[in-house]
């Protein structure tokens, strides 16, 4: 295989992501989602002094990375697993920058074995083969509650309760098989709004589910407030609102002076409580050519931070 030629996945930002880490010279970088190595090979190929932490749990995606990062084996370790779970193993280490694109890979999303796919024979979504917990369940079995949950809260979908009932109904009669079915099924009682397939945030809700996504991102926030590595750039990607939010949020607890609460007359907490600072004011977003050669990136949103 020439790695060169056959590289399946089209990195959101790269430009922006190594203009946010230029200035790199030494320490540690961590790839929170490693996927196809787009953005590591960049940041090591930029900063030549860099060491490298990649975390995914695609095995496909590692052993695509590995080859494809061979000529910086020296200064590379590819792990595999969910990166909450990892990176406290290395947050100790003198850490420069973090990067998290939190988002499915092009080929995930393509290849429709992996079942992300609305035309997929397979009703799956698990980023990690080796999960018990796949879209199949999800789908068959969970209780209509919590189907109703999933997607008002992961997907925002308007109509959430209806398609939770037509799923529940559907199912009760024979089990829904494949994403195909699911894409089918929803087609047939929701109409196309503005150029999106009705079974768009449905699966949305479904594979933030299956892979703990929110949840992911949640502790990933927790572990690098609490380790707090200094000087360290943090850079997250999104790819929907929720994600966004809490990123946000996160960066925005991080960066108050005053921690008081807001029934507090005066402060009292001496207004030099801040982690860091925000260098994003807004969220870095796709040029108009790179929307254009990946129509995907048109949703992804960079934001930045930097501990004291």
């Amino acid at each position: 295989m020439d790695i060169k030629k056959d590289i399946p996945h089209i990195p959101v930002l790269l430009n922006e992501v190594v203009e946010v880490f230029r200035d790199l010279k030494d320490g540690y970088f961590i790839d929170c989602t490693l996927g196809y190595a787009g953005h590591s090979e960049a940041i090591l190929k930029n900063s030549p002094k860099i060491k490298l932490i990649g975390i995914d749990q695609d095995e496909e995606a590692i052993e695509f990375s590995k080859k494809r990062l061979i000529e910086f084996a020296d200064r590379v370790k590819i792990v595999k697993g969910r990166f909450s779970n990892k990176i406290d193993e290395y947050l100790s280490l003198n850490i420069k920058g973090v990067l998290a694109d939190i988002g499915v890979s092009s080929l995930q999303l393509d290849k429709r074995e992996r079942g992300f796919s609305f035309e997929s024979e397979v009703l799956d979504m698990r980023m990690d083969k080796s999960a018990t917990l796949s879209a199949y369940e999800v789908v068959n079995f969970y209780p209509k509650e919590r189907l109703e949950y999933i997607f008002k809260e992961y997907g925002e979908v308007k109509n959430y309760k209806k398609i939770a009932d037509i799923i529940v109904k559907t199912r009760s009669k024979k089990e829904i098989r494949s994403a195909k079915e699911l894409s089918q099924l929803l087609a047939k009682h929701f109409t196309k709004t503005k150029k999106i397939h009705p079974a768009t945030l449905v699966f949305q809700a479904i594979r933030i589910e299956v892979n703990e996504e929110l949840k992911e991102l949640e502790r990933l926030l927790d572990k690098l407030e609490k380790h707090r590595p200094k000087g360290a750039k943090i850079a997250i990607i999104t790819f929907h609102s929720l994600e966004d939010r809490i990123v946000k949020n996160r960066f925005k607890k991080w960066a108050q002076k005053c921690i008081c609460p807001s029934e507090s007359i005066r402060c009292e907490c001496g207004k030099n409580n801040e982690l860091g600072y925000i260098l994003t004011k807004k969220p870095i977003i796709a040029k108009k050519e790179e929307v254009e050669k990946n129509p995907r990136s048109r949703s992804a949103k960079m934001r930045v931070f930097k501990f004291k």
